[in-house]
C-alpha cells in the first residue's frame, strides 16, 4: 500500500475457493485433496487471489479466507474444549436458520497456534497492508452450542482470550490489521452493549496493529435475503449499537453499504472510527461499475471525512462466481481510484 494513499481500498472477508480446492459456489465445502496436498492447494489459492486483489488495485489485501473452510469453524477446529462429535441443534442469528454444531463441553483453549503460518505465508509474498480476520466472541457464541459455560457472555469473555492470544502472534507475523467479524452484532444489540463489545476489546487487547470490526447481514444466501425482506425499507440496526461502538478502543469500522437499506448518515455515529465503506454488494451476481461504487464513496463523504474512509466489501464473496467475484474486486479497485482523481481536483 502506497504510503497515506487515499481512500485505501480492502475486501471484508472470504473469496471463492477455486474448483480444484473445494466446491465452488458453495459455503461449507470439503476439501478436494488431503494432507501436504491440501497444504500446497491452499497456498496455489491464497496466492491467485493476493494477484487478484493487487491487479485490482486492492490496497490492503487477505487470504481471502483460502486457508479456511469456514470463517468460525476454520478457527474453532484447533480450539480445546469443544466435542466435534455432539452435535447440537441450535438457531444461528436468533433462528435465522438452524444447522446442527459442534458442542463445548469444557473449558476452552487454544492448543497452538491457527493461523500464523498462513499470515508468515501471505507477508512474505506481498509488500501492500496485510488484513487478517478473525470470527468475533459472540458472534462464535451464536455459531457453537454451550454445555458448559451457562451464559454466553462468560463463553464469549473465555474466547475472547483466545483470540486474544491468537492475534498477537498474526501481529508478529506482520499483519498490519485484525479484523474481528461480527454480524451477530447487528442481531442482539442488547447484548452488545451489555457484553459484546468489552468481549471484543479483550479480543484486542494489547494489539499495536490497527483493529477492525466487521458487522454485515450475512452472506448472499436464501437465509439471509429472507431475513432482510422482513427488515423494512430502512435498516436502522447499526444505529443502536454504533455510539457504544465509537466509545470503544476498536479503530475500524466495517459496515454494509451498498445494495442495502442501511442509511449511510449513520456513519455519523462514528466520528472517531476510521470507516470501511461496504461498496460492492455481495448478495447479487450483478457485478458493479466504477462508477456505482463511487456513487457510494461520495454518499460516505457527506458524513465522514475521506482520511477516515476505506472503501470494502460488504461481506464475504466465497459463494460467488470467482469470475463475479473477480470483477467486483475491479469495480472496487477502480471506483476508489475514480474518487481520488475527483477528491484532488476539487
Amino acid at each position: 500500500m502506497k504510503s497515506g494513499q487515499l481512500l485505501p481500498t480492502t475486501i471484508a472477508g472470504s473469496l471463492p475457493k477455486p474448483f480444484w480446492l473445494a466446491e465452488p459456489e458453495k459455503l461449507w465445502s470439503a476439501w478436494r485433496h488431503e494432507g501436504a496436498a491440501l497444504d500446497a492447494a491452499k497456498q496455489d489459492a491464497a496466492l491467485l487471489w493476493l494477484k487478484e486483489q493487487e491487479d485490482a488495485g486492492i490496497d490492503i489485501v487477505t487470504d481471502g479466507e483460502q486457508f479456511r473452510i469456514h470463517f468460525v469453524h476454520g478457527f474453532l477446529e484447533h480450539v480445546g474444549g469443544i466435542d466435534w462429535n455432539r452435535k447440537t441443534k441450535m438457531g444461528i442469528r436468533d433462528n435465522r436458520y438452524v444447522v446442527e454444531v459442534p458442542t463445548v463441553t469444557g473449558p476452552l483453549s487454544r492448543r497452538r497456534a491457527v493461523h500464523a503460518a498462513e499470515a508468515r505465508f501471505m507477508r512474505a509474498h506481498t509488500h501492500h497492508g496485510l488484513k487478517f480476520t478473525l470470527p468475533g466472541p459472540m458472534t462464535i457464541c451464536d455459531t457453537i452450542a454451550d454445555a458448559h459455560y451457562g451464559r454466553r457472555a462468560d463463553m464469549a469473555m473465555a474466547f475472547a482470550e483466545i483470540l486474544n492470544e491468537e492475534a498477537r502472534e498474526l501481529e508478529a507475523q506482520g499483519v498490519d490489521v485484525i479484523q474481528f467479524d461480527e454480524p451477530a452484532f447487528n442481531v442482539f444489540m442488547r447484548d452488545v452493549k451489555d457484553w459484546g463489545i468489552a468481549a471484543l476489546e479483550r479480543a484486542a487487547e494489547g494489539l499495536n496493529c490497527r483493529t477492525a470490526v466487521h458487522i454485515c447481514y450475512g452472506y448472499g444466501i436464501e437465509a439471509n435475503l429472507k431475513w432482510k425482506e422482513t427488515l423494512g425499507s430502512e435498516w436502522r440496526q447499526y444505529e443502536e449499537t454504533f455510539p457504544a461502538i465509537n466509545a470503544s478502543r476498536i479503530q475500524q469500522v466495517s459496515l454494509e453499504c451498498a445494495g442495502s437499506h442501511v442509511p449511510i448518515s449513520l456513519i455519523s455515529l462514528l466520528p472517531d472510527k476510521e470507516i470501511l465503506v461496504g461498496a460492492i454488494d455481495v448478495a447479487t451476481r450483478r457485478v458493479e461499475t466504477p462508477e456505482q461504487v463511487a456513487d457510494t464513496i461520495r454518499t460516505a463523504l457527506r458524513h465522514a471525512d475521506a482520511a477516515r474512509i476505506q472503501p470494502c466489501t460488504n461481506c464475504g464473496m466465497a459463494p460467488l462466481p470467482r469470475d463475479v467475484a473477480r470483477g467486483k474486486l475491479a469495480a472496487l479497485g477502480a471506483g476508489a481510484a475514480l474518487m481520488r482523481t475527483e477528491l484532488k481536483s476539487r
